[in-house]
């Protein structure tokens, strides 16, 4: 309540840049849908507007070939457009050829280009919202392979694009790509320490009792910031390959081997980008409980668990893994959303204060402060680290 109360007054004493439009990319509509009466509340109060939504309607409809167009169905001339665009929604279907085809996350580039294109450079800014960074996971070159990521970086750029706004990018150093370009990588920690408070009633966030483990070295750094602000011990997962073959693109994992202080009757957390198959994450989970942890808490900003739940739910029922949080930032299959061991982190809240920050040229930093808002968490429920 006070980091929103100082934030109102940061927005208070600053113009917008332009009028303000956001745009809802097919797949994110509940999602915008949220952002945006966030935005319509606080604006009434900050700036006097009276608008009943800052979304505008667009549509990117298919010829039965397959070809595609954009159109927006609104005048965007002399906004700060924010487009909100989820690649990784599959349940976004179109018709080819008198076939259903899913949409992969090509096609919902594909239609994020097509909408910057019908804008026709009528803009004050164009801000993208993509939350599952468009080619993230292919973000280095080994061999000879493509480098997707960033070259779909410097195309945006090209076509104009002022700022890009994503969360926990697979490896944040792929915007060096577009050095020139704005570009906010965004890790919701805030958010995760709130769900977690809100649906696990016993924890005891201390060095007795609470751990975080790396689930690798690439996912060192985010599950490093946990343990800093929680003020609890650090260990770690390294992912031992088999070199000598490749399994679907990538070397096959032999074991993970563990370094770290003993997590023997403490709870875990475990924190990492993508929860792809889970199968990594499960062996993670076995080889923590066979070193006897309590409880293993997991997260992932996507949920997307391409093989299916049936592993995870049999892991839950004998005790392996104890629940898993993830973010509303990009689909989620009913039926996810129905287990038990799931929990939803909301972050529309989050982008709702980064599009205000943004439209008023505030800095990103003034207007919400993770550490400060999880240090008040902490207090509220008597967990702050002890120096």
């Amino acid at each position: 309540m006070v980091m929103e109360s100082r934030s109102q007054m940061l927005l208070k004493s600053q113009n917008r840049v332009a009028p303000l439009g956001v745009i809802s990319m097919n797949g994110t509509q509940e999602l915008a849908s949220r952002i945006d009466n966030y935005l319509v509340n606080w604006n009434q109060q900050t700036d006097n507007e009276s608008t009943d939504s800052y979304l505008i309607e667009v549509d990117c409809p298919r010829f039965s070939s397959g070809d595609g167009k954009g159109i927006i169905k609104s005048t965007v001339r002399g906004k700060d457009l924010f487009i909100i665009v989820d690649t990784g929604n599959y349940n976004c279907k179109y018709t080819m050829f008198g076939q259903e085809n899913a949409m992969s996350p090509d096609d919902h580039y594909q239609d994020l280009k097509r909408i910057i294109q019908a804008a026709g450079g009528k803009t004050n800014r164009i801000n993208v919202i993509m939350p599952m960074l468009y080619g993230g996971r292919q973000h280095r070159r080994n061999y000879r392979e493509s480098l997707d990521c960033a070259v779909a970086l410097q195309e945006l750029e090209a076509m104009g694009v002022s700022n890009i706004v994503t969360f926990d990018a697979h490896d944040p150093r792929v915007q060096n790509a577009v050095p020139l370009m704005g570009f906010d990588n965004i890790i919701p920690a805030y958010q995760v320490l709130k769900s977690m408070f809100k649906n696990v009633s016993d924890l005891k966030l201390d060095k007795e009792n609470f751990m975080v483990v790396s689930p690798d070295e690439g996912a060192i750094n985010r599950n490093m910031y946990y343990a800093s602000v929680l003020g609890v011990d650090l260990g770690m997962f390294y992912k031992r390959r088999d070199y000598s073959v490749i399994v679907n693109g990538r070397n096959p994992i032999v074991a993970h081997e563990y370094l770290g202080n003993s997590v023997e009757g403490k709870d875990v957390f475990i924190a990492d980008d993508i929860i792809s198959s889970g199968e990594s994450m499960l062996d993670i989970a076995i080889e923590l409980k066979k070193r006897k942890a309590k409880r293993i808490f997991a997260y992932s900003t996507y949920a997307i668990y391409t093989d299916g739940l049936d592993t995870f739910d049999k892991a839950y029922a004998e005790g392996k893994i104890d629940a898993v949080f993830g973010t509303n930032l990009t689909y989620r299959t009913p039926e996810l959303l129905q287990r038990e061991w799931f929990n939803e982190v909301d972050v529309s809240k989050y982008i709702a204060y980064f599009i205000s920050a943004l439209s008023h040229n505030l800095s990103i930093t003034d207007i919400i402060d993770p550490h400060a808002k999880i240090h008040a968490l902490l207090n509220k429920y008597g967990h702050l680290p002890k120096k």
